[in-house]
């Protein structure tokens, strides 16, 4: 990866008024970029906006005084990699990249309950979202990364079980890490649509208010000079991701 210019991730402490500051650039050149994406911005506006008025698609026009065109999309709650272009041609050509599956995408997230398998794939079929019944197929590949066990008083149980997973969406369907995790009865650790709320309110507990799910790695070739490219947004910049990871430092390794 060669960046034509870059900024730094914020730090915890300023990550905590993400209007302040220009989002950080991951990567960029003169056709596109990948920017880290904090969690709690909404990418665009969109039917479940409800009101909101602050967008990650305006600023960037601002921040980089040009038209944006998005590629893909993340969740509001969601962090890390949010790839765009700087001209139709360019946002058609990672389009059709994307739609062939040729875009290596990695998730960090956290889940109730430790899987059963060290490395698994959740084949099930997922609709579109609200208005939109039809459902569609849908993969995602999980591997296991760490286990952890947490005593938590006053929740009716001794001891709870996590693990953090590594999630690699083959499919580009609504929510679907967080519903195929649902789907098997793991939920992500802080969604408040498709999660578990007990296990919710023991990481708020915790001083972890956000949703566990990190855009960490896009991997694909670059439409114009065809060097494959590998961008990672680091989790650990995020003070509050960044403590549910020390969680995993004392976990024994999957295997």
């Amino acid at each position: 990866m060669h960046p034509r210019f870059s900024s730094p991730a914020p730090s915890p402490a300023d990550s905590q008024d993400i209007a302040a500051t220009d989002l950080p650039v991951l990567y960029a050149d003169e056709v596109l970029a990948v920017i880290d994406k904090p969690a709690g911005l909404m990418v665009h506006d969109s039917a479940l906006a409800r009101g909101e008025t602050d967008f990650a698609a305006d600023r960037l026009r601002e921040q980089f005084g040009r038209p944006i065109f998005l590629v893909h999309r993340l969740d509001r709650a969601t962090s890390g990699c949010l790839l765009l272009a700087f001209d139709r041609e360019t946002a058609s050509a990672l389009g059709k990249v994307l739609m062939s599956r040729e875009v290596e995408k990695d998730y960090l997230a956290v889940c109730r309950g430790w899987p059963a398998e060290d490395a698994f794939e959740v084949d099930h079929d997922l609709d579109g979202g609200p208005g939109k019944p039809l459902k569609k197929p849908a993969q995602t590949r999980f591997a296991v990364l760490a286990r952890t066990e947490l005593a938590v008083p006053g929740s009716g149980f001794e001891t709870s079980r996590y693990a953090l997973l590594r999630a690699q969406p083959q499919t580009g369907r609504f929510r679907q890490i967080r519903r195929h995790l649902k789907h098997l009865s793991h939920h992500l650790i802080g969604d408040t649509s498709h999660g578990d709320g007990r296990h919710n309110r023991t990481f708020r507990m915790l001083g972890i208010h956000r949703m566990l799910l990190h855009a960490q790695r896009l991997a694909f070739v670059h439409p114009r000079s065809g060097e494959r490219l590998q961008v990672v947004a680091p989790a650990d910049t995020d003070g509050e991701f960044a403590k549910a990871l020390a969680m995993f430092e004392t976990a024994p390794p999957s295997s």
